[in-house]
């Protein structure tokens, strides 16, 4: 079994105080400073008795006494205030490493540094972070099968076969893994990681018919999955040393794809 424990907080002064309003965030924040989550995931046997796999105030403690105090001391040592996400997770977990609860193991850590990025790491796979940032862009398909016809497929997708298509405000993130530099602390340059995705997809994609304006879907049909199959295609081997990961798409805040390539996700 498994137990995951999110934390919010501010690296800023104040983390000798006790947490008042946790979700908005701890300490207070008093001006503008970095505001972070860090989300620790457990697995071992829940107790028999409590039903507890842990205690999720020890597991706070832990995260509040070493963590974030481990965090908020790299980042004021960190030259020009720059502190790299990979490498100060990894760091985060060798802090943690040796202080996990009894009878449980600490399997991963994600770090979010912003709403849209955030980086992982976990026990199988300890000196590859996996960076995922979210992208937007905005377009119209029609689901349809050519070798259908318009009733059959209207049969098949109802009104989302409408013959003057719908639209859709997609959300994508893109997974890139791999081992933190041994210079800049980075598993690729954010810049041209950003660059890429805009060039090769976000341009490509944004405020166009999809089965129209693409050539990818000129035999293809423009459904979450093919859309998500078609990105990973456009964007595999671009961010060399890192790997491409995962590619998830949004089609609503309710449904989304994941796609990983050849390999099995999980």
């Amino acid at each position: 079994m498994r137990l995951t424990r999110e934390v919010r907080f501010c690296l800023s002064g104040g983390l000798d105080q006790p947490p008042l309003n946790s979700w908005a965030g701890w300490p207070a924040c008093d001006g503008i400073v970095p505001f972070l989550l860090l989300r620790a995931t457990i697995s071992g046997t829940a107790d028999a008795k409590t039903g507890f796999l842990c205690n999720i105030t020890a597991m706070d403690r832990l995260l509040r006494e070493v963590a974030i105090p481990h965090l908020q001391e790299a980042w004021a040592n960190a030259p020009g205030g720059c502190l790299p996400g990979a490498s100060a997770l990894l760091s985060v977990w060798g802090s943690l490493e040796d202080r996990t609860l009894a009878s449980v193991k600490l399997e991963s850590l994600e770090l979010h540094t912003t709403p849209f990025q955030h980086f992982c790491v976990s026990r199988g796979r300890l000196l590859v972070i996996v960076l995922t940032e979210s992208f937007e862009f905005s377009a119209s398909h029609r689901l349809c099968c050519s070798g259908l016809s318009d009733e059959e497929n209207l049969e098949l997708f109802g009104k989302c076969s409408n013959p003057n298509g719908h639209g859709h405000n997609y959300v994508v993130e893109i997974s890139v893994a791999g081992k933190p530099d041994g210079q800049s602390g980075a598993i690729t340059d954010h810049r041209e990681f950003q660059r890429t995705v805009q060039e090769q997809v976000i341009d490509r994609l944004d405020h166009k018919h999809l089965n129209t304006d693409c050539s990818e879907f000129d035999h293809l049909n423009p459904t979450v999955e093919n859309i998500t199959r078609v990105i990973w295609a456009l964007l595999d081997g671009c961010f060399g040393p890192a790997k491409l990961h995962r590619v998830r798409v949004y089609e609503t805040p309710k449904t989304y794809a994941d796609y990983w390539g050849d390999s099995v996700g999980s």
